[in-house]
């Protein structure tokens, strides 16, 4: 307790009725629910009663490490673990309440969008009028607010159509032994909610009920924990409206605005001391922060030393910011900084390609955190569906996948007819497999390649009971012939591939060893779970590569140098977020917490970048500086970018980088500058870009210049209408776009 703060200790100290921990950014909230639930096991609450809900993997394993450091073997009892992993180890155990087996499967994005494929094919659907991923958001919102297909129905909140569709992909996963994502959350929910006894055996298996991170908990989460914290309403909430991002997925930021509401007699506690980041950066966060429409009223502040300023860097166009951060980090990792420490965020992924680019051509090693992740790949999904089809030959989905992977001579007719004669007799398509051999609607070749696929599966079935799971593995990638087919083809993607199978393999093996050191068994169903909920910080390298990644991304991760880039309106808000174009306040406030949410990742640097032009999705941007960088107090940035660049710059880019004449002025100019004139009659108005490597002082407009108005305030041209008068186009932060007389405006 010696290392906690006073408001930390209350919070551990806490142990009867609910309570809700206000926990800015970097105030330790990670370790005061780690001490609070020390403290309930010392005073004798046994670790099976102790429920801790996060929000990654890799969160909760560092909680866990860090409990065993402070309790030793008793904690390996506690539920500690995210939302869906809580709810797949609890429905495991109560599988038979919503009509599940035990071995049940969880698909995947892929898998879904292959199932609900066909349920709209057998339904005479077509893509274009119902396409799949539409679809499939929607039956995933209905789910994300507790309403199954009759639900939904009567309540219309659907259209009859959709509502047929619901309800048979729900028929199709339950006959597929097979739940999505959405489903381990919602059936839990409804037998907590219940009166059954598996419902009144939920509320009462546990005596106190933690939840981190209580801010990105969406309405189904919500009910849920306050289903399984029922019985004692020993329930604590640790979150941060403040840094509420993911309203896009469900969640819900006035649940934590409103806990006090549902939980009149809750004890408050606000954790506003930063441990994290130096004092200009958390005064930066706080900058933009305070200017939200909506929040819980607190008060971040830090002893750390001020530290470096902020840096704001206006640059003409990606290339060059791209070219900047590379030279930045280059010079930071030629002094000694760790790649692991630097990371690099943008608004929308489309971002990255310029600065990818920039890095190759630095040999600078990085990752991006959220591509392609590796169980997204091909190969790996195949032998997985093989594993995952061996310990449940129900799940269609992965006989559909493995059937002529690799190729063994079974077309898609066969694969049709037996589609198909599942649905007439509503068998598993492996069931029908074994009724269309014995019919005549195949030839006797075809029928011989189905009788060695079914008995190669129904050795798998029979083996995945006998061998341990990586063994189960290796026998399948030999008797499948899926390695000797790789090897035959014999070219470098085949190696990939292969490679990719042995990491794989490899992977499973590591699963087995940490669960034989804690003397427990390992199972193909334990692993198979694990890697079904991983998300996309959980596959992070711990090696030296500098980290590329969304804002969304970086939730939870921090770092010593961060370069934010890409703070331009239209981008960071993103699409501009203002009145004029029909989004709400809380859609701006909610990019203005994402903001705060980058800012406060940086520890002891941090770099934003905005630029005059954007090259972004096919088409050219000009842009105007993001409105969060008004905010930030000018006493703890530093603001640099003008026609003329320095030669050098503190973070090591390269001597010879400089500005071409085309760059955009910085759109902070100091106090001292003399205000910009008006656009005289004089004024030389360029109606097409003609850069050239000098500038001549005189005074120019052409698309992408910074214009005020004594109205609409800043704005950029995005347009010229020649004339005698000139017409200017330009968009305002404030009212979008405006077509305006030259004479009317200043240069910014």
């Amino acid at each position: 307790m010696a290392e906690l703060n006073e408001p930390q200790r209350q919070a551990v100290a806490h142990t009867v009725g609910p309570l809700i921990v206000f926990a800015g950014a970097g105030s330790g909230k990670t370790r005061t629910i780690t001490y609070r639930i020390a403290n309930l096991l010392a005073n004798g609450t046994p670790p099976y009663r102790i429920l801790a809900v996060t929000f990654t993997n890799k969160a909760a394993g560092e909680m866990r490490e860090r409990l065993e450091k402070l309790g030793g073997e008793v904690t390996r009892d506690l539920f500690i673990g995210t939302f869906h992993s809580v709810c797949a180890r609890l429905l495991r155990r109560h599988h038979a309440a919503v009509g599940l087996g035990r071995n049940f499967v969880i698909y995947d994005d892929s898998d879904q969008k292959a199932l609900l494929g066909r349920v709209l094919k057998d339904m005479g659907l077509n893509d274009a009028s119902y396409p799949p991923k539409l679809v499939l958001s929607l039956i995933s919102k209905e789910k994300r607010e507790g309403y199954l297909p009759e639900q939904s129905r009567s309540l219309g909140r659907l259209e009859s159509t959709l509502c047929d569709v619901y309800e048979r992909y729900q028929a199709a996963l339950l006959r597929a032994d097979a739940v999505d994502f959405d489903d381990l959350l919602l059936y839990v929910m409804r037998i907590a909610e219940g009166e059954t006894p598996d419902g009144q055996g939920l509320r009462s298996r546990f005596s106190y009920v933690l939840v981190d991170e209580f801010q990105d908990t969406n309405q189904i989460q919500y009910r849920l924990i306050h289903a399984l914290s029922r019985t004692t309403r020993n329930l604590c909430v640790v979150g941060d409206d403040d840094q509420s991002i993911y309203r896009w997925r469900g969640a819900d930021v006035r649940l934590i605005r409103n806990f006090r509401r549902d939980f009149p007699d809750a004890t408050l506690i606000k954790l506003e001391q930063n441990y994290r980041s130096s004092r200009n950066i958390v005064q930066a966060a706080l900058g933009v922060i305070q200017c939200a429409g909506d929040r819980e009223p607190k008060e971040l502040w830090t002893e750390a030393e001020p530290g470096e300023l902020v840096m704001i860097r206006a640059l003409e166009s990606e290339r060059e910011e791209a070219a900047f951060v590379a030279g930045a980090i280059r010079g930071a990792l030629s002094r000694g900084q760790s790649g692991r420490e630097i990371a690099v965020f943008y608004r929308v992924h489309a971002q990255s390609r310029a600065l990818e680019e920039a890095l190759r051509s630095m040999n600078l090693p990085y990752q991006i955190i959220g591509g392609m992740k590796f169980f997204e790949r091909a190969e790996v999904k195949d032998l997985l569906s093989y594993l995952r089809f061996s310990l449940n030959p129900k799940s269609d989905t992965d006989l559909l996948r493995i059937i002529n992977v690799p190729p063994r001579g079974i077309g898609d007719k066969t694969v049709e007819r037996i589609v198909s004669r599942a649905a007439e007799d509503t068998t598993s398509a492996f069931e029908a497999l074994s009724a269309v051999m014995g019919s005549d609607e195949i030839t006797t070749a075809v029928k011989k390649k189905l009788v060695q696929f079914r008995k190669l599966m129904l050795d798998s079935i029979e083996q995945a009971e006998k061998l341990r799971p990586s063994e189960l593995a290796r026998r399948i990638l030999e008797a499948s012939g899926y390695e000797a087919a790789l090897r035959e083809d014999d070219s470098s993607e085949a190696d990939a591939r292969l490679g990719n199978l042995e990491e794989l393999v490899g992977a499973i093996s590591e699963y087995e060893q940490e669960l034989d050191g804690r003397d427990e068994q390992p199972t193909l169903g334990g692993y198979l779970e694990r890697i079904s909920l991983i998300a996309n910080v959980d596959t992070m390298s711990d090696g030296s590569q500098v980290s590329l990644m969304t804002v969304h991304s970086a939730k939870g991760l921090e770092f010593d140098t961060v370069f934010l880039t890409g703070m331009e309106e239209t981008i960071f808000p993103y699409k501009g977020v203002d009145q004029a174009r029909g989004d709400t306040e809380e859609d701006l406030d909610e990019e203005r917490r994402l903001a705060y949410v980058a800012i406060t990742r940086a520890r002891r640097r941090l770099v934003i970048t905005h630029v005059g032009t954007r090259l972004l999705f096919g088409r050219t941007h000009y842009l105007t500086g993001s409105r969060f960088l008004d905010d930030i107090p000018p006493e703890v940035s530093q603001r640099e970018g003008s026609r003329r660049a320095p030669t050098s710059n503190r973070f090591g880019a390269p001597q010879s980088y400089r500005f071409g004449s085309n760059a955009y002025a910085t759109p902070y100019p100091s106090p001292s500058r003399p205000p910009p004139p008006r656009l005289a009659p004089g004024t030389r108005i360029v109606e097409r870009d003609e850069y050239s490597d000098s500038y001549d002082g005189e005074a120019q407009i052409r698309p992408g210049t910074a214009v005020m108005h004594e109205k609409f305030g800043r704005g950029i041209v995005e347009a010229i209408e020649p004339g005698s008068s000139p017409i200017i186009v330009a968009r305002f932060k404030s009212v979008g776009q405006k077509r305006i007389k030259a004479e009317f405006l200043k240069l910014a």
